[in-house]
């Protein structure tokens, strides 16, 4: 845990997910003041499960649910969610953000050389992965390897896959942007909740944050809020920004089960590893090897609970839909949103193509899991609330850079597009910078 220097910063960051992290190594590569505050700890990653249930399974904080119970989960910690994901890195929605005068292609390319994106290599490919994979081939979709955030080179056969966090470093999280971020001079400060941003005449000027049971204040040029679709409405609204969390997605999934007699689920699965896109159904699907504690919840929550002794002959495909813009979030952060008719439809064809596709395999005993939700975005929403350096309209100085952000509903999982992102928004701030120490140009022809 860092400690907050006297003075002003050039910015201050709440949150450290994929969006605020890469904002915060891009500026202080720079040579900015940079000031992250984050709500969750900053421990090292043991990759236990204990440690997962502290950073990501709290009811009421990192554990929400629905009015129709779907749960959803948060990584409130250095590096956010990303800790935890699955680390698959899905295509930037260029042609959507187009529609809103961004072009991240430069940040793209940037961060494709930056950072270890690659379909796994052959030896990381289990038997089970690839049953799914090639019936679905079989069937006519194109279901193909995934891009993946990992360090390759440093796996080996047997490894575990860094679900709960990952200690050997296989797997790429934000935590690794923030860990550069303070390498180049940016302050840290965890256990540091923002209840607010402080706005003086139009114009974001600090924040107010809760660490060690006291109230207290930062300031800055900038303020950048990066706590994820949930956090940063709450942050906004607390700042009078009223109009935030209203209408947006929240990518609701399903998982669809088979046993199989002639494989079995081998330690060093990789989840997600392959699987295909169908952009006009508006769903996602790949396989879903998970760890054995919650291929046994999966179980219990279906009523199946003999399939708990069954887990490692369980075949697994998650279905994740684009669903419609609706809710609201409530002040402090509940998620009040049901699924539409069209969401439903979607979810029931998934499931029925995941059934096809594990009949094929060879699968028996296929039944559907009880749905979830995963990342919410759409709550501070571009061309809606912001423009588009994703600046909040009518405010100076404030931006945001997170899964809230994203203008229209995607359903796909966004890491990659918040890096890139973050990396345009820091650019956009430096350039800014620069304008503003020239100050007005003049001359003869000015009136």
């Amino acid at each position: 845990m860092g400690e907050v220097m006297s003075g002003r910063y050039d910015a201050i960051i709440a949150g450290s997910g994929p969006g605020g992290a890469s904002v915060a190594r891009e500026l202080a590569k720079k040579g900015k003041r940079v000031l992250v505050l984050e709500w969750g700890p900053g421990a090292p990653v043991r990759g236990s499960f204990l440690q997962y249930l502290l950073w990501q399974l709290i009811p009421g904080r990192s554990l929400l649910f629905t009015p129709d119970l779907l749960a959803m989960v948060r990584g409130i910690v250095t590096g956010g969610s990303s800790l935890f994901y699955y680390a698959t890195a899905f295509p930037v929605p260029h042609d959507m953000l187009g529609r809103y005068g961004i072009d991240v292609r430069r940040e793209e390319k940037e961060a494709r050389s930056e950072l270890p994106i690659a379909p796994l290599k052959d030896e990381m490919m289990t038997p089970m992965a690839t049953r799914i994979m090639e019936s679905a081939r079989a069937l006519g979709f194109d279901w193909n390897r995934l891009p993946k955030f990992m360090y390759q080179d440093r796996w080996k056969s047997g490894l575990r896959f860094g679900y709960y966090g990952d200690p050997h470093g296989v797997k790429w999280s934000a935590r690794m942007l923030i860990e550069e971020a303070v390498s180049a001079g940016a302050v840290l400060v965890n256990r540091a909740r923002v209840s607010g941003v402080i706005i003086e005449a139009g114009k974001a000027v600090g924040v107010k944050y809760k660490s060690s049971g006291r109230t207290r204040e930062a300031f800055a040029d900038t303020v950048i809020v990066a706590a994820g679709g949930i956090g940063s409405p709450v942050i906004l609204r607390k700042s009078g920004v009223r109009e935030s969390g209203y209408d947006f997605f929240f990518d609701p999934l399903v998982t669809v089960c088979g046993t199989v007699k002639d494989v079995r689920r081998r330690k060093d699965e990789i989840p997600m590893s392959a699987g295909c896109i169908f952009s006009e159904e508006g769903f996602v699907m790949t396989d879903l090897a998970v760890q054995t504690m919650l291929d046994r919840l999966f179980a219990v929550m279906s009523l199946r609970f003999w399939r708990i002794f069954q887990s490692r002959k369980t075949l697994r495909i998650m279905v994740k839909i684009r669903d419609d813009l609706a809710g609201r979030l409530t002040d402090n952060g509940g998620v009040r949103k049901k699924l539409t008719p069209a969401d439903r439809e979607r979810l029931r064809k998934g499931a029925d193509i995941a059934r096809n596709i594990l009949h094929h395999a060879g699968a028996t005993g296929l039944y559907s899991t009880w749905k979830l939700a995963a990342h919410p975005g759409g709550t501070v929403r571009i061309g809606r609330m912001l423009d588009s350096n994703l600046k909040v309209k009518d405010v100076e100085n404030l931006y945001v850079c997170d899964c809230s952000v994203i203008p229209e509903t995607w359903g796909l999982p966004p890491v990659l597009t918040l890096v890139c992102l973050g990396k345009r928004l820091a650019r956009h701030l430096a350039e800014r910078t620069k304008r503003a120490k020239k100050g007005p140009r003049t001359g003869r022809g000015k009136r």
